[in-house]
């Protein structure tokens, strides 16, 4: 059958009420949700981690700071091919077993970033990083329904993406602590051991989560005729495209304008963070009962941060720019769960399909972003960065206010 915008929804796609029911009584339900949650840090912080570590690890391997931003850039683009092409050919393997399989390669990963001898050693590592991190966020993203009861999805998929901004919280400020006490390459090292311990626990605490039908091709490409999904994907775009821009640089720029030292971009890191995650779960509720309210929020709270900082932060200095920063942090802690929350409403019957968009979309913006990033760094300098990253915001801002959303109905269905 079809929704409303032409958009092939497939019977069977997803499990009903029996098999949801019969999944929790296998060990699913909030604990199997919680592994997920921490599936999805382990997967943002490998992927964010030369964020904190950004200047050492080009000090070291005698890079500039925007050939080590390469890192992500590389990173999130075979996250944004691996998503769809790996949803694809897992076809209706256990969920379960694929993810533990994708955590494992994540491990690999890391631990060969950790003993990189120069930047294309570091590089061939962070392909493996995407090749892990699009799996992961692809299939975990819209499991939250398969998991525990209907009235309960929302909640648990603002848990699910708590995770990334769990991240920023935890993992990225603990990567640079750790950065500052044993070097960059003890991050990595720790981020391995991380890694095994979530793919146990996610054997440990999933159900098996076989698939009644595999998804295929042109169910992916077939949600692209849904203009509400097409909305929801370039608006996507632009947030994140913009935030990394900006982001991936945040070490330098708040050491050039706001003149922090070495010591306490950790702490500044810690604040985003916080907020971020304050901003996942007020988002998450919001975007349940309206996903257009509540990105117009975030849209317009995130530019006016982002192209605040280089003004307030060279007039007010660092507790300024403190603020800015934790501002900056709140907005962007409810995009994911947000936007998620949108391509849900718009396709409720090709979830993993939507998921894989979804993530393919999310980090191809992040490798534009750092990559659009890195060269405003080496030409512009951090003002030139703040500076569009804020434009692309502004673009964000445009775009949901007169793009079409998820109707009322779809979206109130969403939220039982």
């Amino acid at each position: 059958m079809t929704n409303g915008e032409g958009v092939t929804v497939v019977r069977g796609a997803e499990p009903g009420p029996q098999k949801r029911e019969l999944a929790e009584s296998r060990g699913g339900g909030w604990p199997a949700v919680g592994a997920l949650a921490a599936a999805t840090f382990t997967v943002v912080t490998s992927e964010m981690l030369p964020v904190g570590l950004l200047t050492p690890m080009g000090r070291e391997l005698r890079i500039s700071d925007g050939t080590a931003g390469l890192t992500l850039t590389v990173t999130g683009l075979v996250a944004a091919v691996a998503a769809p092409v790996l949803t694809l050919l897992v076809g209706r393997r256990d969920r379960r077993a694929v993810l533990a399989v994708l955590m494992g390669t994540l491990a690999v990963a890391n631990l060969l970033a950790a003993y990189a001898s120069n930047v294309v050693v570091l590089l061939a590592a962070r392909v493996l990083v995407g090749l892990g991190m699009g799996g992961v966020w692809a299939i975990a993203a819209g499991l939250a329904v398969r998991l525990v009861p209907g009235r309960r999805v929302a909640a648990a998929t603002s848990l699910i993406f708590s995770g990334v901004a769990a991240a920023s919280v935890l993992g990225v400020p603990a990567g640079t602590f750790l950065g500052e006490l044993g070097g960059w390459r003890t991050a990595f090292v720790a981020m391995a051991v991380v890694c095994g311990a979530v793919g146990a626990a996610l054997a440990a605490l999933l159900p098996p989560l076989p698939q009644d039908r595999a998804v295929r091709l042109n169910g992916v490409l077939g949600l692209l005729r849904g203009t509400t999904v097409r909305t929801g994907l370039m608006l996507l775009a632009l947030l994140v495209t913009g935030h990394f821009a900006a982001y991936t640089y945040v070490r330098p720029v708040l050491e050039e304008v706001a003149g922090a030292r070495p010591d306490q971009i950790s702490t500044l890191l810690l604040a985003f963070g916080l907020a971020g995650l304050a901003g996942n779960f007020t988002a998450g509720a919001g975007a349940a009962r309206a996903p257009r309210a509540a990105l117009l929020v975030i849209c317009g709270v995130l530019a006016g941060a982002v192209l605040l900082v280089p003004l307030l932060g060279h007039g007010g200095g660092l507790p300024a720019a403190a603020v800015l920063v934790a501002v900056w942090g709140l907005a962007y802690g409810g995009v994911s769960v947000s936007t998620q929350t949108w391509l849900m409403a718009a396709a409720p019957g090709a979830r993993e399909a939507a998921s894989a968009l979804f993530v393919a979309v999310f980090n191809g913006a992040i490798a534009l972003g750092a990559l659009l990033g890195g060269r405003a760094a080496d030409g512009w300098g951090a003002v030139g960065v703040m500076w569009l990253g804020g434009a692309f915001a502004v673009g964000a801002l445009m775009t949901v206010a007169v793009g079409r959303g998820p109707g009322a109905a779809q979206t109130v269905r969403e939220a039982k």
